[in-house]
């Protein structure tokens, strides 16, 4: 699934990208990685992703018992329900991870193994018509002691079907195709049946997808604003210890019910930070892992005491979302794809990941990462010549140094979490489209309400943020790239035709891995040609870690363990 971030996402290598599409407001880019010992000059980075991870790996012997694990997030929850469109953000997911029940656990090559903590079982049982087994742990309960059961499963399917429309979901997350839930051969055993072929059918409670209880997808109202203000029973190794949205400041510690290995760590505290004073809170010994998002502070990285730089290919991915909305100054797609023609993705490249990527490339390719099976580059290529022409023949002429149409200029609102290199890439493109006559006026956002208050009610010409993939590429493209008036989920943009819904709606029947992706690369090219929105660049994967801590870092693809994740001995 997708997860947006504003901030600087099958069982295999191969991975799609999405938040659910899920928001992240971090800063962060992603290329391929190296080790914590590279050279100063931060190059060398050669690995593809899904080839490795860099985390500190410990056994649970050279890990102390204890301790509290200091992270930062950029804003506190608008909404603890991940599943919910408010809630559909690459940090609350982050945060929820320890405390939620997920089927799969995947490795840094993207293979899948069974979350046994959860599931004894999932499995294909099935294909005419398709069914799907899961059985679950019988020690699986939630933290308020209630177990675990089919019946939590079928609620979800229902409220994610798209079939209520009072359901504000973030993804449908191929519940759309699901025909029924039935109870097994008891409470814990759901056998789904699917109405259609669905080929991530692996990724419905997985990747950056979790299991909620019923109490909170029963009906429209628990599920858009039961989890509003407080989360609601978890089941993992952690739950919610104390919150304190005055002072940014959220702990998680034991669970006390869990059932599973005991956890390493007491507690784990997240503080709510501007980006900006990341690297700074982890120079101050305040925290001790940050994602980094330039040279400079990679470099204090590597300059500071204890302090180790951890790199692997990462998941997410800078992006510009345009509005197609009616009304808006880009309706007209064939303005926008002139617009993408006209900016230097190359040129964007190059001058924000210089020395933190041995040869910088541009991303091209809205559903595959570069390194990933399936990577083709789709777009349509920098012509900024042809962008102008293009712009002419649509009546938008030139009167001094903007373009205008019927008394309207051509000024665009580029919209944006405040951060710097949100807003060096924003100049570039500024510096590009006044060569062809178009403006662009820089607005930028704080973290917080940056989802709920600008990007999903449309405020903006175009946007920036982050897509954080997981290793189920394609059960996103329906959620960010269909488009269903009465049902955005991820299509902030508003933007789409019958032509690419239906090519998406054949992608993601196609159970064989070959032809799916070869229609997923047709819908890629079909997605740029309606200038639905333009990749910009991978993360290169960096992240500051204090030097003790082990069993986090830098994961690629991998998930992670959070009863091993601690302080070495």
């Amino acid at each position: 699934m997708r997860v947006r971030s504003s901030r600087a996402w099958t069982g295999s290598s191969r991975m799609f990208a999405v938040r659910c599409a899920v928001p992240v407001v971090v800063v962060g880019l992603i290329a391929t990685g190296c080790g914590a010992n590279d050279t100063d000059s931060a190059t060398g980075l050669s690995d593809a992703i899904g080839t490795t991870s860099d985390i500190n790996p410990k056994n649970a012997d050279e890990v102390r018992d204890g301790g509290n694990l200091r992270l930062a997030t950029t804003s506190y929850p608008a909404n603890w329900n991940t599943l919910s469109n408010d809630g559909n953000d690459g940090e609350i997911a982050d945060i929820e991870r320890p405390m939620m029940p997920r089927s799969f656990n995947v490795d840094a090559a993207g293979k899948l193994s069974l979350n046994t903590d959860y599931f004894t079982d999932v499995a294909l049982t099935d294909t005419e018509p398709q069914q799907v087994t899961y059985t679950i742990n019988p020690k699986a309960v939630w933290s308020d002691g209630s177990p675990i059961t089919w019946e939590d499963i079928r609620s979800q399917a229902a409220a994610l079907s798209g079939a209520d429309k009072r359901f504000l979901i973030a993804i449908t997350n191929g519940f759309e195709f699901v025909d029924r839930v039935e109870r097994g051969v008891d409470d814990r055993q759901a056998v789904l049946t699917f109405k259609q072929p669905y080929a991530e059918w692996r990724g419905q409670f997985s990747g950056n997808s979790s299991l909620f209880p019923k109490s909170v997808t029963a009906d429209p109202d628990s599920f858009n604003k039961s989890l509003a203000d407080a989360m609601g029973p978890t089941a993992g190794p952690f739950q919610i210890q104390s919150t304190d949205r005055a002072q940014g400041r959220i702990v998680l510690g034991r669970n006390p019910k869990w059932w599973g290995a005991t956890p390493k760590l007491d507690t784990i505290t997240y503080s709510v930070l501007d980006h900006a004073a990341w690297v700074g809170a982890l120079q101050n010994n305040e925290v001790d892992l940050v994602m980094l998002g330039s040279v400079d502070e990679v470099k204090t990285v590597r300059n500071t005491q204890d302090l180790v730089l951890r790199r692997a290919p990462g998941n997410r991915w800078r992006h510009i979302t345009f509005n197609g909305a009616p009304g808006s100054i880009l309706a007209d797609p064939q303005v926008r794809v002139a617009i993408t023609k006209a900016i230097d993705r190359q040129g964007i490249a190059t001058a924000t990941q210089n020395g933190l990527v041995e040869h910088p490339k541009p991303l091209n390719n809205h559903i595959f990462l570069q390194g990933q099976e399936g990577y083709r580059d789709n777009s349509l290529g920098y012509d900024p010549d042809a962008a102008a022409r293009e712009l002419d023949a649509l009546g938008w002429k030139l009167n001094g140094d903007v373009r205008e149409k019927d008394g309207r200029q051509l000024v665009i609102r580029d919209v944006m979490y405040n951060d710097p290199l949100w807003i060096q890439i924003a100049q570039i493109i500024q510096q590009n489209l006044a060569g062809i006559g178009v403006k662009l006026t820089i607005d930028t956002k704080p973290g917080i309400g940056y989802f709920t208050d600008v990007i999903q009610p449309g405020d903006f010409d175009a946007a920036q943020f982050i897509f954080q993939g997981d290793s189920f590429p394609l059960r996103s493209i329906r959620q960010i790239y269909r488009y269903d008036p009465t049902d955005l989920q991820g299509n902030y943009g508003r933007i789409g035709s019958p032509e690419l819904n239906d090519l998406i709606d054949r992608t993601l029947a196609e159970l064989d891995p070959a032809k799916a992706i070869e229609l997923a690369n047709e819908v890629d090219r079909k997605v740029f040609e309606e200038g639905h929105s333009l990749p910009i660049t991978q993360s290169d994967g960096s992240y500051g870690a204090r030097a003790a801590l082990a069993n986090i870092g830098s994961p690629g693809l991998a998930s992670y363990d959070y009863t091993k994740i601690g302080f070495v001995k």
